[in-house]
């Protein structure tokens, strides 16, 4: 490779069939056809479909994959994929190499086998998976060189209900292009034909040795530490933020950028974050159907390639209690397919009449539907993180920053002055002049403007982005059409004037969501409960918004979700609720009985008999703070076994109950506490047991291990 090249164009997509591949391989007419199938939705008939099916066969074969599977993302939040050979034998009993078109656009996965919230039952196993040709097909490679053609696709069962994620996501995107185009038609735009959601997801994790983690049940079950005590050294410096990145992190992270890379996944930014062991990884934007399916990619790469570096990377939102959790900022904006980004302000936002109602329209739709967007980031490992200092409260509010919040409240004064940009000197001569940008960041806040798109700063960073997506689409669809309605009964009216009267009415309905502070202060809290503000901290209480009236007749209207899917997915997220602790509490069950109490009379035992020691030559012991030590610890064994004799039974109670809805709520209020009681007397204990007895790497071992 010659001077100043990079072998970063050369790997980049090797392992993605995309438009290139087809315009190069496709009879001519085929290839115009299929683009009209992605870019409008036409139908694409049954020839040209055994025509991509070849193409896609041939591109695959011929890099060593011998498999082919539909690839796609159920209920459980993960992807599934079921492998077929390309093989097949013809009638002189020979190899032959076939994929057709309906293999290309139809598989049968086991629809019961799969999370459906009562659609399904046991005996109705019949589902069905659907190529979904605007995600490019890709290889996925293991690191023996295995390959197998992915083909992503939506899940659905045999009467057509969405079973997955995909499905309403990409249901959200119709709802949202067609009034986004409405609306620019009023606004006098006739060169957009679409308007797509872009989304850059950015993902934490934590970076752990392998041989830690293997000695730790509770990481390898739940995801989490159930028990530890915190390190003496935590984030208290902040000097891990943008530290340098130790070498064996950085041999992990080139393996995984090149993986990504492969795979078409514009990896760009990756830094340490705010914890010990804490990392993040960003990726360019890109339409928010093919975001999630690579969001979905990353997560699983980072598993892949960690466990190849004798690591492990968790994607628990709180693996650690005591230091900051992981999130995944969900940024989103709007885009046309003439290239312009509709909430780029631009330098006269009081004038850009595009951005201004598309601004507007994105306010209005989160005060009006703040708890889906809370509903769509409420699992039981994110409930771990929210409002603790290292993520947003549960109040969902939207930060725009001072100049833009003056310019929608003086819309009506034409004599107000634009001054988004401005520029800096830190009085440095020989430094170049900052242009600033025209809003700070406020990372307290939920859902921030940050230039020229909103950050959802709520999300997990286990959780797929798909679902707030899809809240987030569906619900500015809404108001755009509703704007729509306003500025058609306008008509003969100046535009501009029209806007401004909309905008004002609007943010008088609505501006009450707009909040430039720190939400991390309690002074928030109490002025969000004046200003009406839903505040929904129970996370139970957060799932069963999605299944509410309101959100049923919204998402029904625009065909995103069915009654009978919102139904089916409220019941689904209260059961991963409850799953979730009542493994959480019998992991920790079985910790403490095999591993710590043992360990601890062990330890206490030994500590006795130094004391009888003492004591044998005479010596007084019974005021001494080693047998006071001994006393506290034989006490907080005894505790210790009570408490986790509570979970247990409390844990056979939850298993009993038959109400999906009881047993969240029972696990919210009754497993939380004994899994916090329990820690207390273990993480008492570990501090006064020697490190040499204690049976479990520490939290120290764990976050400083690099």
């Amino acid at each position: 490779m010659s001077s100043g090249q990079s072998y970063i164009p050369k790997i980049f997509a090797k392992n993605v069939i995309g438009d290139s591949v087809f315009r190069e391989r496709l009879p001519e007419q085929v290839y115009k056809t299929f683009r009209k199938t992605i870019e409008e939705g036409a139908e694409l008939p049954n020839d040209a479909a055994e025509a991509i099916a070849t193409v896609m066969k041939e591109w695959a074969i011929e890099r060593g994959a011998t498999h082919y599977t539909h690839w796609f993302q159920p209920m459980t939040g993960a992807t599934a994929e079921k492998h077929d050979s390309f093989l097949t034998v013809n009638g002189e009993g020979k190899a032959i190499m076939e994929f057709s078109a309906k293999q290309l656009i139809k598989g049968e996965p086991d629809a019961s086998s799969f999370p459906s919230g009562g659609i399904r039952s046991t005996f109705e196993a019949r589902g069905y998976t659907t190529w979904d040709c605007t995600s490019p097909a890709f290889l996925k490679e293991d690191k023996d060189g295995i390959k197998a053609l992915c083909i992503p696709t939506a899940f659905c069962s045999y009467n057509g209900e969405a079973l997955d994620k995909k499905t309403p996501l990409l249901r959200s995107l119709d709802a949202v292009n067609k009034s986004a185009v409405r609306v620019l038609r009023l606004l006098g735009d006739n060169d957009t034909k679409r308007v797509l959601p872009n989304v850059g997801p950015e993902q934490e994790y934590f970076l752990v040795d392998k041989k830690y983690y293997d000695l730790r049940n509770d990481l390898r079950f739940t995801g989490r530490t159930l028990l530890g005590v915190s390190p003496l050294k935590g984030q208290e410096f902040d000097d891990q933020y943008f530290g340098s990145i130790p070498e064996r992190s950085s041999q992990f992270m080139k393996e995984l950028n090149d993986e990504l890379w492969k795979l078409g996944i514009p990896a760009t930014t990756q830094h340490r974050e705010t914890a010990p062991g804490q990392y993040e990884l960003a990726v360019i934007y890109n339409t928010a159907n093919i975001a999630t399916d690579h969001n979905q990619v990353v997560m699983e790469m980072l598993r892949k390639v960690a466990i190849r570096h004798d690591l492990v990377a968790l994607l628990h939102e709180k693996p650690f209690m005591g230091i900051n959790g992981s999130g995944k900022h969900n940024n989103w904006s709007l885009a046309t397919d003439t290239g312009k980004n509709l909430l780029n302000p631009s330098k006269t936002p009081r004038t850009n009449i595009d951005f201004l109602v598309f601004l507007v329209a994105t306010i209005a739709a989160t005060d009006e539907y703040a708890t889906l967007i809370r509903s769509a980031c409420a699992t039981a490992s994110n409930e771990h993180r929210l409002g603790s200092h290292e993520a947003p409260p549960a109040i969902i509010s939207i930060f725009l920053g001072e100049q833009l919040t003056d310019v929608l409240r003086n819309i009506n004064d034409d004599k107000a002055i634009d001054v988004l940009q401005s520029t800096l000197n830190i009085g440095v001569k020989h430094l170049p002049l900052l242009h600033k940008d025209n809003t700070d960041r406020n990372r307290t806040s939920s859902f921030a403007f940050t230039g020229n798109k909103f950050e959802v700063r709520i999300v997990g960073s286990s959780m797929s982005v798909a679902d707030v997506n899809t809240v987030l689409n569906t619900m500015v669809a809404d108001k755009l059409n509703l704007f729509a309605e306003e500025l058609e009964k306008a008509k003969g009216k100046d535009i501009m004037e029209a806007v401004k009267e909309l905008i004002t009415d609007q943010l008088e309905k609505h501006g009450r969501v707009v909040f430039n502070g720190n939400n991390y202060l309690t002074e928030w809290h109490e002025e969000a409960a004046r200003r009406g503000l839903p505040i929904i901290t129970n996370t139970v209480d957060a799932i069963k918004e999605m299944g509410t009236e309101k959100s049923k007749e919204l998402f029904t209207k625009y065909g995103v979700f069915t009654r009978e899917e919102l139904d089916s997915r409220t019941e689904i997220n209260l059961q991963n609720y409850s799953n979730q602790l009542a493994i959480e509490a019998k992991t920790l069950q079985e910790i403490i009985e095999i591993q710590i109490i043992p360990t601890c009379i062990e330890y206490a035992g030994s500590v006795a008999r130094s004391l009888n020691d003492i004591k044998a030559a005479g010596i007084e012991i019974k005021n001494s703070e080693q047998y006071k030590e001994l006393t506290e610890m034989y006490s907080a064994i005894e505790s210790l076994k009570n408490a986790n004799a509570t979970m247990k039974e409390h844990s056979k109670e939850l298993t009993s109950m038959g109400d999906v809805e009881e047993k969240a709520r029972y696990a919210s209020i009754t497993i939380k506490k004994d899994l916090s009681n329990v820690r207390q007397y273990a993480d008492f204990l570990e501090s006064k047991v020697s490190k040499d007895y204690w049976p479990l790497p520490s939290y120290s071992e764990m976050l400083f291990f690099l």
